[in-house]
Order: C-alpha cells, then structure tokens, then sequence
C-alpha cells in the first residue's frame, strides 16, 4: 500500500515553482525523489552498497543521467526503437552531476554508490539538466547514504542585460551569458558555462546571484529530509590504517621527496625518481621489519607503504609550492610554459595548426563542409542540428601509456565541448554558409590538453579563412591553500592537477571571457581570493594570445583552394519547387551536370540556395541554371537560346532554364522562308528577343529577325536593270 508522499517546494521566480516528493516511486531505492516544474518531472534514486569491495582502494560513484523519450510523447529514431547508449548532452549532464557530488562523500568512503537521474516527463520550456543535480542531492539527502552536506545546482543566464536563475528555453536563447554553478549553503564547488566574452567581475556576480538561490534549494531539501525523518546516516567500514608504517615512511622519505620535486625534472624523470624511492622505501621497511633477505615484506605492509608513500608525495609538493613558492619543473607561479605554435602544417585539410605549450601538444585540424553535413542534436524535447562540431581525441600515446583504443569516454565528451563552447562564441553567424567540423588530436599530454585544443583550433579555424573576428585562448589554473596561505598556479603540470583546492579552466579573447570550468575543493573560498585567481587567469590568457597572434594575426581573406567554394542565392518562395522539379529531377540534374552540392531549404519566407564545389566553373554554371530558373522573363529582353525542336510553323527554343517560347517561321528571318530544313535544326544556338506573350496560353513569342538588320528596300528606279541577252 503506497504511503502519503512528501513534499517539500520553493519558487525560482513568480511563475517558476518547484515541487520535490518523495515516498511515491522507487521505493525500494536507499533514496528516491522527483523534481517538478512545470511538466517537467524528473525521477532521481541512489542506492549504495553496504560493504565496500574486497581490496578496494577508491570510491567507485557512477552517475547517468537519461531522457527518455516518451517523456515527451516521442518514439527515438534508432533501429530497435529504444533508448540506447547515453547521447553527448546526457554525458555532458551526468558529468556535471558527478563532479558536483563527489566531494559531498567522506574521504573514507568506499562501498560503491550508483546515481541514476531520468527524465520522465518533458517541458518544452523547462530545461531538465538545471533541475538534475537538485534531484540527484535530494535522493542522498532523503537517503541513510553518508554525505557531509547537502548541495544544488543553478543555471544562471544574463538575459537583455539582466541576470535569471534556471532561464526557460526561449530565455536562454537570447542570453549573452550562461554558466551552471554547483554549491552548497556555504561554498560554491563547481562551475561551468559560456559567454560573449564577458568580464570577472560579471562572473563574479553570477556566483553571488547562484549561491543566493542555491540556498533557497538546500533549505527545501533539509526540510524533506526532516519530512521523512532522516536523522542519521549509516556507519560504514573505514580503511584500515597502521600509524606505525606512515611515521616510517614519512621518515624516510620525506627528504627524498622534497628533492626530487625541487629538482625541476621532466615529467617521465620525475616519476622514475620517485619510483625509485618507493623501491628503496619497500627494502628500507624490509630491513626495518627484520625480514630474512630473500623473503617477501607483508603484503598488507606494502600496501599501506605505497598508499602513505603516494600522500607523502602529494603533501609535500604542495607545501613546497606554498612555502618555497617554487614549482615542479622551476616556473614561478604566474609562469606559463614555453609555446610553439604553426599553422598550415598538413596540405589536405581545409585548415590546420600544431599547438605545443611545455610537454602538451594538440594538432588541430578544419573541415569545411556543406549544411547536409551538419550534426543532427536530439534530445527528448527538442531536435535541432548544429553546424560547428568539435571533436577531441585523446589517444594513449600522449601520455606514454599502452591502453586499448575504444570509442571517446566521456572526459573527451567534456573536455571536447569546454573547447566547443569556448570557439563558438567567435563562430560567424548570419548567412556563414559552411558546415565547420574542428577535430583536435592529442599528441602530448602534460598539463591541460583541452585549453591546447581552444588554442589550436581558433589557429586552425583562422588557417582554413573561417572568418572569426579575434582569437580565443585558453589556460588551466590551480589554487592551493593552507592555513592563511595561499598559491594561485598558471597553466598548471599533469602532476599539479589532483594537487589544488580549486582547478579551473578559463578561456577568452582579448575582450573577454568566453568559457569557464571550475572544480572547487575548499571550504570558505573568498571572492577576493577569486577574484585574484580569475586576474592571474586572464594575463596568463593575454600572454598566449600575443604568441597566437604573432603566428597568424588575422583569418585568411579566402578559402584554400582545394576546400569547396560556395555561393548563396535567395529565391522567391514561389521558385522552390521549380528549383526543385518533380521529385527532385532539377536539383538532381543541376548538381549532377555542374559537379556541384546544392541545399535549399525555406528561411524566413523565402528559399535560400546554397551552392558547393570545388570547382569555381561548376558553381558558376550552377548559378547561372538557378537564375535562369528563377528569372522572370521581361519583354524586350535578348536571350542565348538553344532550338529544342522543329515545326513546319517555327522552332521551339529554350531561352532560359525551364523556359521554352517559339520562333514562329516568320521571325526566324527577313525573308519569307517556305521551310526551315537546310535553315535551323535541332541543337543550333542563336540570339532571340522576347517579343511577347500569347494572351490565351501565356506561351512565349520569340523572334531572331529584331536581331539581324533589316535589309534596305530599294526603289524600283534605282534597282539594277537585267542584263539583255
């Protein structure tokens, strides 16, 4: 027997409320809940394990998020008719889920959590992945799952000039500015989004505006917890730990480590070093533990050694980094690498570029393609095709690894759309008629290969003579604090990655800001603080765009001459279909006889034609076919016509695509002519004046004799008399 569900609700704006029940599906769930606004519901559950694996060293959290397509009254387009793997939108949701959640769960923590959110019901209006986090938290929250707090999650939008918590789908279109942010009543732990180059300070003020909100959505979450009677969480077996094995180790290797990580060593030397001192470490613990020489030290020894070894490391370096404020390969803390940079480096691509910054390496390549190319984006509610598609590849020999090669996980997915968001800000816009794929392929990996991929690609999109107006540059940051310290990292190692309080991602223009990511780790993080990180961020970004610059300062004025030429025609929508033919037999024709691609489709009341080739010739035929096809013939006005066929009363001709008149055998020539044999025959060209229409029929009159001069009549008296026999 269902019980009374529970309710908790709060309001985004005047017209926007939000309901979250739990207690009436998925029941068996540790925690369940669904979100509503509007007709969008969506149904969140958690279950954890109870005891963690056997042997188990990290905390296994898998989060999926799903739209089902009935949600929205549809049936998906696949072969089997059902939902099948989770598209890049569901990947690029449950991402930003997962890196909310993570840091709610003790460090301690490791029996195995599976969070699936699911769309269940579809608003037009409502977007669902502004309401998915809330769900997923409220399910803990509802749940005995041991988490440290409670969290939400918001989209902000800046819409005419004003910001909006969770903007409709309408909205978010004409907004300049849209970030997700993640926190909890306290600390704001993730953000990411977009802008048309925005300043700090704007996103400065959309944290305050979230976190504002953000609030509002913990409270309600807390007082369903409260509904439901929540009032502790479950024990969980922790770690075990052995103090005696961790004071040896930092004893011995505590020195060791600091010199190596001062040494200013490359990134493979370094971890050779190190490994070097993890072996010595295990027969110095041999020795320390009186084991026989031959025999193997404990297995559970080693283990714990390892795991103190690799926290030693990591300790060690940060108070280095904050103390001596000296970094792992020697820069000072506002230092980027050194860059390399060039375009035009592959002759086949439409347009190409070799970014290098220190041990991180993208070559990025640019294809111009036709609108059929355009990638098809669908999700429950809406399908929409795009026609800039970036995609990143990040193979395992950029890291010197051996792994199998498998379709892109979704850290590509996310990392391939911060570059996507981040270029598209610059993308022409209006009548660009190319479909733009930008492929970036990791060569080297040390240090943030996606802000090498939005470099790499704003100079490849320049290279291929995509005219983006200024250059987007990208930089990964880290923050690392202890106490009353504090070190902010420009273009941050591999290794300095996991080491911060706060990894973010910041990229732009000159102007700008035009994408962000951030993953915040510490408690009480200061806007001050912030604001100090996100200026360090920008100089880091104007000091790479100088060098891209100086590589290619501005867009090619054309095209390569082996990418494919294009011409845009407007028609009258009443040409469409003449454009066309029954069944596509012009169009089909037009493209087959000029070697051309050509798309049509009806914009704004009219037909917008959109002619490719890579043949300058082909897309003039073409043109000239199209015009002919659409023209409206004019009385008095000359054509180049070709004779279809021949009557004992005239030649028929097309003078213009389509468009056929006759010559009647009076109009060929001056002179009376009984027959036209031996005088025109199928095939012949010859120059025709539209000299009028028939009033019944609508038929085209045509005449070649206005065209010749007219021979002179000469009187009688003057002509020549016959010669007499």
């Amino acid at each position: 027997m269902l019980t009374q569900p529970l309710q908790s609700k709060f309001t985004i704006r005047d017209d926007q409320e939000v309901i979250v029940e739990t207690g009436r599906l998925a029941r068996q769930a540790d925690g369940s809940v669904t979100v509503r606004q509007g007709n969008c519901i969506i149904l969140a559950t958690v279950v954890a394990n109870k005891t963690p694996k056997e042997g188990q060293s990290f905390f296994p959290l898998s989060v999926d998020y799903q739209e089902k397509f009935a949600s929205a009254g549809r049936i998906p387009g696949s072969f089997f008719k059902r939902e099948a793997r989770l598209n890049d939108y569901e990947i690029l949701t449950s991402r930003l889920i997962d890196r909310a959640l993570r840091p709610l769960f003790p460090e301690d923590y490791l029996c195995e959590v599976q969070v699936l959110v699911t769309l269940i019901s579809s608003d037009a209006e409502v977007m669902p992945d502004s309401l998915a986090c809330l769900a997923a938290s409220a399910a803990l929250a509802v749940s005995d799952i041991p988490i440290k707090e409670i969290i939400s999650e918001v989209r902000v939008g800046r819409v005419d000039g004003q910001f909006v918590i969770n903007p409709l789908r309408s909205e978010l279109a004409k907004a300049d500015l849209e970030f997700m942010i993640a926190a909890t009543d306290k600390n704001i732990m993730m953000v990411e989004g977009e802008a048309q180059e925005c300043q700090e300070e704007d996103l400065v003020k959309a944290l305050e505006i979230a976190h504002d909100a953000i609030r509002v959505q913990v409270k309600a979450q807390e007082e369903l917890r409260k509904l439901k009677g929540v009032t502790g969480k479950r024990e969980y077996e922790k770690p075990a730990q052995n103090e005696e094995v961790r004071e040896k180790v930092n004893a011995y290797a505590t020195s060791k480590v600091y010199e190596v990580a001062k040494a200013a060593l490359g990134k493979h030397e370094r971890a050779e070093r190190f490994e070097l001192i993890e072996t010595d470490l295990l027969e110095h613990l041999r020795i320390e533990y009186k084991v026989p020489e031959g025999e193997e030290l404990a297995e559970d020894i080693v283990k714990f050694a390892k795991t103190y070894y690799h926290d030693l490391q990591y300790y060690v370096v940060r108070d280095m980094i904050l103390n001596d404020r000296v970094r792992l390969d020697g820069r000072k803390l506002d230092e980027v690498r050194p860059l390399n940079m060039e375009v035009d480096v592959l002759p086949s691509p439409h347009g190409a570029a070799l970014f290098t910054r220190g041990e991180t390496q993208s070559l990025t390549t640019v294809t111009l393609g036709t609108p059929l190319d355009s990638l098809l984006i669908e999700s429950a509610a809406i399908s929409d095709y795009s026609k800039f598609i970036l995609h990143y590849n990040f193979p395992p020999f950029s890291t010197g690894e051996v792994k199998m090669m498998r379709g892109p996980g979704r850290r590509e997915v996310g990392h391939g759309n911060l570059a996507m968001r981040s270029l598209k800000q610059m993308m022409p816009g209006g009548d660009f008629p190319y479909t733009v794929r930008v492929v970036s392929d990791i060569l080297e990996s040390n240090g943030s290969s996606s802000m090498a991929t939005v470099c790499a690609g704003s100079l490849a999109l320049m290279d291929a003579g995509v005219g983006i107006p200024r250059h987007v540059s990208g930089v990964a940051m880290g923050l690392i604090t202890k106490e009353n310290k504090y070190a902010i990292l420009t273009d941050i190692l591999g290794d300095e990655d996991h080491l911060g309080d706060m990894d973010f991602k910041v990229t732009g223009t000159r102007d700008g800001i035009c994408g962000v990511q951030m993953d915040i780790k510490v408690d009480g993080l200061s806007m001050d603080v912030m604001r100090e990180a996100l200026e360090q961020a920008r100089k880091g970004r104007m000091h790479i765009l100088d060098a891209m610059y100086a590589c290619m300062p501005e867009a090619r004025a054309d095209i390569k001459p082996h990418a494919p030429r294009m011409v845009k025609l407007f028609i009258d929508k009443e040409f469409i279909g003449a454009v066309i033919g029954p069944g596509g037999k012009v169009i089909q024709e037009i493209q087959r006889e000029t070697g051309t691609t050509i798309n049509l489709e009806e914009v704004n009341n009219r037909g917008e034609v959109s002619i490719f080739s890579v043949n300058k010739e082909g897309v003039d035929k073409a043109v000239a076919w199209i015009k002919g096809i659409v023209a409206v013939p004019s009385i008095g006005d000359v054509y180049d016509a070709t004779v279809k066929s021949v009557m004992p009363f005239g030649a028929f001709v097309e003078f213009l695509p389509g468009k056929q008149g006759l010559v009647h055998i009076s109009e060929i020539s001056w002179k009376r002519l009984e027959t036209l044999d031996g005088i025109v025959k199928e095939g012949d060209s010859m120059k025709v004046k539209l000299i009028g229409t028939d009033p019944k029929s609508g038929k085209f009159k045509l005449s070649r004799k206005v065209l010749i001069p007219k021979p002179e009549h000469k009187p009688r008296e003057q002509q020549t008399p016959p010669q007499q026999g």
